[in-house]
């Protein structure tokens, strides 16, 4: 995915736990910023702001959260089995402000993780709430407008 504020790449190395932040500005000598995260990085994308990259480590069991204005990891969640969100879903829960949710593909739970460090910083970046679904497991999840 491309950063909102910088002009970089974000590249998710997946067996390594690396998140690397290509700045493409100078394309002679390109700069890569390396954010430590979890193994097994896979797919994700982005909170309603934009700012923060949500990328699930599935084989880890979790979901890296990468500040993209600031360049680093600000939170890593433990998830269900397998987490596997596409580009995940945002919306604003009446009780926990935004969310950015994550099905498994290990069990039939969808998972709420708080996106709001500014107004709701009691519940960034972390688990506010589990769905329990009807069948074993699913691989996307989205909103619409």
């Amino acid at each position: 995915v491309a950063s909102h504020f910088n002009p970089e790449f974000l590249v998710n190395v997946k067996k390594t736990g690396q998140v690397k932040l290509v700045d493409y500005s100078d394309l002679n000598n390109l700069r890569v910023t390396n954010v430590a995260a979890a193994r097994f990085l896979h797919d994700g994308g982005f909170d309603a702001s934009g700012r923060y990259f949500l990328v699930a480590a599935n084989a880890s069991n979790k979901v890296a959260i990468v500040d993209t204005k600031e360049n680093k990891l600000v939170g890593l969640v433990e998830t269900g089995l397998t987490p596997h969100p596409g580009r995940g879903a945002n919306f604003v829960h009446p009780e926990f402000g935004p969310v950015w949710a994550t099905s498994h593909l290990g069990d039939e739970t969808v998972m709420l993780i708080g996106t709001d460090p500014v107004n709701n910083p009691k519940n960034a970046w972390k688990v506010v709430q589990t769905l329990e679904g009807q069948g074993g497991g699913s691989l996307f999840i989205k909103t619409h407008p």
